[in-house]
């Protein structure tokens, strides 16, 4: 996801992931190393075991995991700040799904539906550190006391970003005012931008 840790990397001219315009070109230009192109295993595990929960899905780019849900009797929301992720979400979902992509921005956008869990996959490490309490703040607004936040942490600080990880103690720090850890897992099977630095974590809403 970090142009300077993929030396191939096209010559962007947009560098502020605060910006639509930064993963807009990065899509257009099909520069995407944070794109798995399926569903992860741990995701399909942890959705096997809430059948029929309604998910939002921040950031969702292609938007795989919506497809998924959505065939699997999920009530889903999948959501993009960027018109080219938006784009590509619904050319892989096709006609039938288009509607379950918005365009929008997570800070301000408002459910149909109370989500039962919110999907956390390559977001938080999408977003520049200075937004991480904007996240905590808003994720703790949308779910109510007992739902869910999981889904995969990119652990460990980096120099530059995105992907900007975050410190393990720091993670707890921002999340634990709000949400309480119920499961902890590796992950097996990252892909090369994330692989040896994910965690499969669920942190349940406090009353």
């Amino acid at each position: 996801m970090s142009d300077p840790t993929h030396p191939t990397a096209p010559d962007f001219s947009t560098r502020d992931p605060n910006s639509p315009a930064f993963w807009d070109e990065r899509f257009e230009r099909g520069f995407m190393p944070w794109d798995q192109a399926g569903v992860p295993t741990a995701f399909r595990a942890f959705a096997a075991r809430h059948s029929g929960a309604a998910v939002l899905i921040p950031g969702c780019g292609s938007a795989y995991e919506a497809v998924w849900l959505a065939g699997h009797g999920n009530p889903v929301r999948a959501i993009d700040f960027s018109p080219a992720a938006v784009a590509a979400a619904h050319e892989q979902l096709g006609a039938q799904h288009a509607q379950l992509v918005e365009q929008t921005d997570f800070f301000t956008y408002e459910p149909p539906f109370t989500p039962a869990w919110i999907y956390e996959r390559a977001f938080l490490c999408a977003l520049p550190p200075a937004r991480r309490t904007d996240y905590a703040c808003r994720m703790a607004e949308l779910l109510p006391g007992g739902a869910l936040l999981a889904g995969f942490y990119f652990i460990g600080a980096t120099p530059k970003g995105p992907p900007f990880g975050i410190d393990r103690t720091e993670l707890d720090a921002l999340l634990t005012p709000y949400f309480e850890l119920i499961e902890d897992d590796a992950v097996t099977d990252s892909i090369a931008v994330f692989a040896g630095r994910e965690r499969w974590l669920t942190w349940r809403r406090r009353p």
